[in-house]
């Protein structure tokens, strides 16, 4: 059932279900959607779970408006609080956090596909102590920076945690992000600001993101065989 609803960007909304039947998952899973209409016409969508692992049997699905997205496009036109909603999960064996967490990560996305990497850094703040960890996100505006006030506010407080934001369509307000998409040079700064190689790297958003993201992590010299990606639509 839908519990709360939480307008994040302009084109994002967080759904916050509460389950019927509570599980445990991994940070970096998803739940599969399920719709159907009353004529028995029926539509699917993956979504991954922003929330921690060590959170209530509430989770939070951050969901984004897709062009012709016809599960996206109920959730920001049609759905509203106390409907029941159709999910089957936890799903994903691939993209997991590390449990124990033991050296650097590395977190790339952009848009919505920062939901499985928020999880992961909320999950991450629930251990002590906490790996070093940068986040490198892509948005085309500030206003367009998905959990921005979390995020901004971890950093402040975590010594250990490095943020950096490659604004596309403005100039970028602070001194420590950048005003271009991303791309080698980018993520071998992202690195030196770690102070260590990640072991793992984990890369997240639509296919030519997540293709271009991927080459810059390799031309910056990190090894095929650490990064793990997770598409989003076309």
């Amino acid at each position: 059932m839908i519990e709360e609803i939480v307008q994040q960007t302009p084109s994002i909304k967080s759904f916050f279900l509460r389950l019927s039947k509570p599980f445990a998952h991994i940070a970096g899973q998803h739940v599969d959607v399920r719709l159907t209409a009353p004529d028995g016409y029926s539509a699917m969508r993956s979504y991954s779970i922003a929330s921690s692992a060590a959170s209530s049997p509430i989770i939070e699905l951050a969901i984004e408006r897709l062009p012709d997205g016809e599960v996206s496009s109920f959730f920001h036109d049609v759905a509203a609080i106390g409907d029941e909603i159709e999910l089957r999960g936890p799903l994903g064996g691939h993209f997991l956090w590390p449990e124990p967490a033991v050296d650097a990560v590395l977190l790339i996305g952009a848009g919505s596909g920062l939901a499985p990497l928020m999880a992961m850094i909320r999950q991450r703040h629930a251990l002590k102590p906490a790996v070093p960890t940068a986040l490198l996100l892509s948005a085309r505006t500030a206003e367009d920076v998905l959990f921005s006030e979390e995020l901004h506010r971890t950093e402040i407080n975590d010594a250990a945690f490095v943020l950096a934001l490659a604004i596309t369509r403005e100039e970028p307000v602070r001194a420590s992000d950048f005003g271009r998409r991303i791309d080698g040079a980018m993520v071998q700064e992202i690195v030196a600001r770690l102070h260590r190689k990640p072991t793992q790297v984990f890369v997240c958003g639509s296919n030519g993101f997540v293709n271009i993201a991927t080459e810059g992590a390799l031309l910056a010299g990190l090894d095929a065989s650490i990064i793990k990606t997770e598409r989003y639509g076309g």
